[in-house]
């Protein structure tokens, strides 16, 4: 420390009312070694000026008193407040303080134009001229705000004289420093001996007594209360006195005293550090000498022991305002940013600037960029004019009153995203878009959470904050038996994001309101039930994607779109592949009819105009004119072959664009169309054949495997629809390889593999879930090597279901033979398993004969 740090020799010729004895013109002081200051100043009169000197180098962290010398202690000449500074010399951006306060005492000592700001002199104040004194040495404390002075003085003044003239003097006189106006300096002798340390030791008002033996061998006395009371009341009220407890068995023995006042602690400890108690004050027999200690005390911290001793009852609380706080400031920028998101006033498609920017880029560069935009609207244009009545009929519906769900369904690829967002919904401005299929394929509640808020325009959202909160509810409950509340399931944090977005869709149908209406005493809810055109309108595409992983996301959606149309928020559309939708729909709105939109493919006509209006609306790169550029239909002398095409194809609106981009880079209709087979075929194959082949052999060895059809199952609905159009639904039930059960269908119906069609509620039958899918079926039938591979594995199938039969009617044989005589009842049942048995032999040796077969074409083809 800069106190124990700093040590000056200041020698000061006594005022003239003192007699002077003695000159000192080498005095020495032994101070430690380590963290002192090498240059120490003495002040030696010489004609009437002052010189400073080096005195030799510290050796001891004692101070050493000679004959007629005496040792005081000076209070409360340093501001205690100095000692921050002392904190601060282990950081290595930081000047060493004690270099710092050397220079500044050092300019104090020099400058003798305000003696009152100089501490050597306030220390000099302190002492008084009644007796015969003179100041040998002055030694600093900044750490305690003191300093030590050893003074001379003559053989008849005892040491308790001049203890005694200090108190008097310093009673009358009260001097005061400039920096504490309110406490005046104090003095006492030094009756022990003081060790100049510098370590990280600050003064405390409680210190540490600690008793030690005087010598080798010798033995400490405990001192009692009463002992301490006497020897140390003399510096300052003392609060308290602690002895050491009872069952303590530490040494050396010691005591604690607690001081009202840290500077009186800071006197007793300077004072009486080093005091040897003789045995007559109470000391023991050879003596005690008593060790000083700095002890910081403890603060109170009740209420921080109290709230970590009732975890039960704080962590809710804490919980409880964390969620209020969040409420509080977050929701509200949430909502913000959602209504911004559904408004589209942050999308820089929407600026007039970017607007006007793009249409002159446009310009610029006619050929790429806007022969693109009218080829799609081109082609496009034709589908939307074909299926007119179903827009104006959706737009009719968000007129409506009605509090029902709007479904839109249709395969994939069938345009339904288009139809309603680029013409049912052209020119809405509140229209909130969320597609589920980033939310349903997001792995883990953290990601869920995210592309959730990500589709609604929900920010800030912290998803890590749902795992670890998660972890400190565990180690809660590890801890104190119960929750906290901190984490949140996945039910709970997607409602929080389905509210906000309630909240911003009714702000945002009643901003046109306005105090002056007609209606403007009816309520919110009365408002927006009488004005149906001022609802937003909520758009949920792919609803029920891959549904059979999980349903937890389309049941909080579904129960948030069910709240949306009953409380007259917002209008919601479904756009699905599913049929089955109704089955997910009903849980929410159970007493609704959904007004429900089928799209399916185009016709051949609106088929053929599509291509043709594709192909023709770009035809020339130059793009001279409309007219010219039409003529491509009657150039091209191949596309007579679209015809033939389209009827293979169907009217998938994917499939056709995918056909009119080949036809476009040059190939002939029937090359592109093969193409477009043959690229169907391997899909078919990987996805539904060979991966579950794959999959159900590393099934066997423990692996999972998710699918719910088999490869025998897959392969029979391709053959079969491979030769004829259409199956009977029930029909194909009562194959062996299905066992009557339509899991696999349904299975098979969500994969796009088959499209399941409905009559009177029920299924009744199966076609191609795209019409490309037939041809591409007839592809793999011709496949011969391929066809006999998976005929076989059907056959051994069969061949396994039918030996299965035999054997449990083999069983029944066996155990029916055993009865003792057999009784006449059971002949009949004997007859049936036997003919039973016969007909499934018969299939088996003709299977078999198939099977030889088949072997044969594997092993002679490729």
């Amino acid at each position: 420390m800069l106190g124990l740090r700093s040590a000056f020799i200041h020698r000061v010729a006594t005022s003239p009312r003192q007699q002077l004895h003695h000159t000192f013109n080498n005095a020495r002081v032994y101070t430690p070694r380590v963290g002192l200051f090498p240059l120490l100043w003495s002040r030696t009169r010489r004609d009437g000026r002052y010189k400073s000197s080096t005195a030799q180098e510290p050796k001891s962290g004692h101070i050493e008193e000679g004959p007629n010398e005496s040792l005081v202690f000076i209070d409360n000449i340093f501001p205690l407040r100095l000692s921050f500074l002392l904190r601060l010399t282990n950081l290595p951006f930081f000047t060493d303080p004690e270099k710092v306060l050397q220079k500044l005492l050092k300019q104090l000592h020099d400058d003798q134009s305000i003696p009152a700001a100089d501490p050597l002199n306030i220390a000099q104040r302190a002492l008084p001229s009644s007796i015969s004194l003179q100041v040998k040495q002055i030694l600093p404390r900044l750490r305690e705000g003191g300093a030590y002075a050893k003074l001379l003085h003559d053989q008849n003044v005892s040491p308790a004289d001049i203890e005694a003239a200090l108190q008097d003097y310093l009673e009358k006189k009260s001097p005061k420093p400039w920096f504490n106006p309110f406490r005046s300096i104090g003095s006492h002798l030094v009756r022990g001996r003081p060790w100049l340390e510098d370590l990280q030791r600050f003064p405390s008002v409680k210190l540490r007594v600690e008793f030690l033996p005087n010598g080798p061998g010798t033995e400490a006395a405990e001192l009692s209360e009463e002992t301490l009371y006497t020897l140390f009341r003399t510096y300052g009220k003392i609060a308290d006195i602690k002895p050491q407890p009872s069952g303590s068995k530490d040494l050396p023995k010691y005591a604690t005293l607690y001081y009202r006042n840290i500077r009186d602690a800071i006197m007793a400890k300077n004072c009486m550090h080093g005091f040897v108690l003789s045995a007559s004050e109470g000391g023991g027999k050879d003596g005690t000498v008593l060790k000083m200690v700095y002890e910081q005390k403890a603060k109170a911290r009740f209420l921080r022991d109290w709230l970590m001793a009732h975890p039960r009852i704080v962590i809710p609380i804490v919980a409880a305002l964390v969620a209020s706080v969040t409420v509080a400031v977050f929701d509200p920028i949430r909502t913000f940013f959602i209504k911004n998101h559904v408004t589209h006033t942050f999308h820089i498609t929407e600026n007039k600037i970017y607007s006007w920017f793009r249409s002159q880029v446009m310009r610029a560069n006619e050929i790429l960029t806007f022969r693109h935009r009218d080829s799609e609207n081109a082609g496009l244009s034709v589908v939307w004019d074909d299926r007119r009545s179903i827009i104006e009929q959706i737009q009719t519906w968000l007129i409506e009153t009605a509090d029902t769900f709007i479904v839109v369904q249709g395969p994939r690829g069938s345009g339904k995203r288009e139809l309603v967002i680029d013409e049912a919904l052209k020119g809405r401005r509140n229209t909130l878009l969320i597609d589920c299929k980033p939310i349903q394929e997001a792995r883990g509640d953290s990601k869920t959470i995210f592309a959730a808020a990500r589709e609604v325009g929900y920010r800030p959202v912290f998803s890590w904050m749902n795992t670890f909160s998660s972890m400190i509810d565990l180690a809660a409950q590890g801890t104190i038996g119960t929750k906290t509340g901190f984490s949140e399931t996945l039910d709970t944090q997607l409602q929080k994001i389905w509210q906000n977005t309630t909240n911003a869709l009714k702000e945002l149908a009643l901003e046109g309101r306005k105090k002056d209406d007609k209606d403007s005493e009816l309520g919110d809810d009365e408002y927006l039930e009488a004005h149906p055109e001022r609802r937003p309108v909520v758009v949920i595409d792919n609803f029920l994607h891959k549904s059979q992983d999980s349903s937890v996301v389309y049941d909080k959606i579904s129960e948030w779109a069910a709240n949306l149309t009953t409380a007259n928020v917002a209008h919601v559309i479904f756009l699905t592949n599913d049929v089955s939708f109704s089955k997910s729909l009903s849980k929410a709105l159970p007493d609704r009819v959904f007004r429900h939109v089928s799209l399916g493919d185009c016709s051949p006509e609106v088929a053929k105009r599509f291509v043709v209006n594709h192909l023709n609306a770009d035809a020339d790169e130059g793009s001279k004119g409309a007219k010219e550029a039409s003529r491509l239909s009657e150039t091209r002398e191949d596309l007579s072959e679209l015809d033939g095409c389209i009827d293979i194809l169907g009217g998938r609106l994917t499939d056709l664009e995918f056909l009119a981009r080949r036809i476009k880079t040059g190939e002939t209709p029937n090359k592109a169309v093969h193409e477009i087979i043959d690229q169907s075929a391997s899909e078919i194959l990987k996805m539904y054949i060979l991966d579950i082949s794959s999959s159900s052999s590393s099934s066997s060895n423990g692996s999972n495997n998710n699918r719910s059809w088999t490869p025998e199952q897959a392969w029979l609905l391709i053959k079969s629809l491979a030769a004829t159009p259409s199956l009977r639904y029930n029909e194909l039930l009562l194959s062996d390889t299905f066992k009557s059960s339509d899991a696999a269908l349904l299975a098979l119906e969500q994969f796009e593999l088959i499209t399941i069609l409905s009559q009177n509620g029920r299924p009744h039958s199966i076609k191609p879930g795209k019409p490309v899918y037939r041809a591409a079926f007839q592809q793999l039938v011709s496949d011969r090597v391929l066809c006999a591979r998976l005929d076989l594995a059907v056959l051994n199938q069969l061949i396994g279901i039918e030996t299965k039969a035999i054997d449990k009617a083999e069983a029944e044989l066996s155990l029916l033979g055993g009865l003792p005589g057999p009784p006449r009842e059971v002949r009949g049942r004997v007859l049936w398993l036997l003919a039973k048995m016969a007909v499934s032999q018969r299939k088996v040796e003709g299977w078999e004969r198939e099977g030889k077969a088949l072997k044969e074409v594997l092993t002679r083809e490729y």
